[in-house]
């Protein structure tokens, strides 16, 4: 496959202030100097043209290995939006509605109950509907992450070891089946394991696995030549790594080690990819899903999926779910929506959408001023500074 690459610009001829952009990459390489971060890939892109691509401090900090512009992260959640392009695909084939239940294509959800807290004990009842290929896009299924806390249901997902990729996608979602709605579908935005189930839906629909029409679909007509769900061993020299022992002295995160082919490809966090590759896809979204001869959607289903879903329907704000989806935003199809210009305390337009992996991975695309940003970093534990401080830097930047 011929990889792609967007053309490069000046940050001065595409309404970025030189010094600015220079200085993002400064403020990066402090908190290298300060050692809290290993190292990272920054890009910006606007208009088609990338105007910053830069590596800064360090690939693999144990060995003392130097970042690369085209060194391999593990982006965990950035794989949720192109698993949600690859069931809109679907859907714009006649594959699917989004209105679709959920166990028209998976049977095994068909009659799951919902936990209701009754008096303190867990009282198991029918859903009032059952969650549909919408609700898994959104959000809204009911279903939960057993990492955002240790209630009941989310403790029946640790014990069924939902996150450990040791069974094919089918499996999961027949698993995932055996444990009780934790919400009513569609009253509640908590964010879960829907889109792992999205991967095993895409799998019965299609008739591929989840990687082969990835690849087929999305990764190959964009020319994405360094994604997918298992690094080659040609390759293993450029995986990004983590600092062994975590800058604040938290418990360190065990990653991913995409050097394995694991048995699940995770729909909600299994691809590694680079800054080059991701900036293909979002140059395809912010294009109308087009780049180049490649036609992913059309450009109404792209207003759709960038658009927010949830109306009405809030974030679970007892729980983690809360904090992901702070004031001022909705949810899309796969990622976050904002949906004003002023409430959030993070810079941006409105209509910018976003989202990010855990080990500290993280996008943003503002379609209003027509550019996208993109952070590749492994430091799970410091992700929720440094991904408001890298989209307040870019902002800093920009000259209109």
């Amino acid at each position: 496959m011929t990889p792609r690459t967007l053309p490069e610009g000046r940050p001065q001829d595409l309404g970025f202030a030189p010094d600015a952009t220079k200085a993002i990459i400064g403020v990066l390489q402090a908190e290298v100097a300060r050692q809290r971060l290993p190292g990272g890939v920054a890009l910006v892109a606007r208009a088609g043209q990338v105007l910053l691509h830069s590596a800064f401090g360090q690939q693999d900090p144990q060995r003392g290995v130097p970042m690369e512009r085209d060194s391999l992260f593990r982006i965990y959640s950035m794989t949720k939006p192109m698993v949600s392009v690859a069931v809109l695909q679907l859907m714009e084939r006649g594959k699917l509605l989004l209105s679709d239940p959920v166990s028209k294509h998976l049977p095994e959800f068909a009659g799951v109950p919902v936990a209701h807290d009754v008096l303190g004990s867990m009282a198991l009842q029918p859903p009032l509907r059952e969650p549909t290929v919408h609700d898994l896009l959104r959000h809204t299924s009911g279903l939960t992450y057993e990492i955002l806390g240790n209630d009941p249901i989310q403790l029946q997902y640790a014990k069924a070891r939902l996150g450990a990729r040791d069974m094919p996608n089918r499996t999961f979602a027949q698993t995932l089946a055996r444990i009780p709605y934790r919400f009513e579908p569609g009253t509640v935005w908590e964010y879960s394991r829907a889109t792992d189930l999205l991967g095993a839906l895409v799998e019965v629909v299609s008739g591929q696995t989840l990687g082969a029409f990835l690849h087929d679909n999305i990764i190959s007509p964009l020319g994405m030549v360094d994604t997918g769900f298992a690094v080659p061993p040609e390759h293993h020299h450029r995986i990004a790594e983590p600092f062994e022992k975590d800058p604040d002295g938290a418990i360190p995160m065990r990653l991913l080690d995409p050097r394995k082919p694991a048995v699940m490809e995770a729909g909600g966090a299994g691809l590694v990819s680079t800054a080059a590759d991701y900036a293909l896809f979002l140059q395809a979204l912010l294009d109308g899903a087009t780049l180049g001869n490649a036609r992913l959607l059309s450009p109404a289903t792209v207003r759709s999926m960038t658009a927010d879903h949830l109306g009405d329907i809030a974030p679970y704000r007892a729980g983690r779910s809360g904090e992901l989806l702070p004031p001022g935003h909705g949810f899309g199809l796969g990622f976050a929506v904002r949906l004003q210009d002023g409430i959030s305390p993070v810079s941006g337009s409105k209509g910018l959408y976003y989202w990010g992996g855990i080990a500290g991975t993280t996008f943003f695309v503002d379609p209003a001023k027509d550019f996208f940003a993109i952070l590749m970093v492994q430091a799970p534990n410091q992700r929720d500074y440094y991904r408001p401080l890298f989209r307040n830097l870019v902002y800093a930047a920009l000259n209109d």
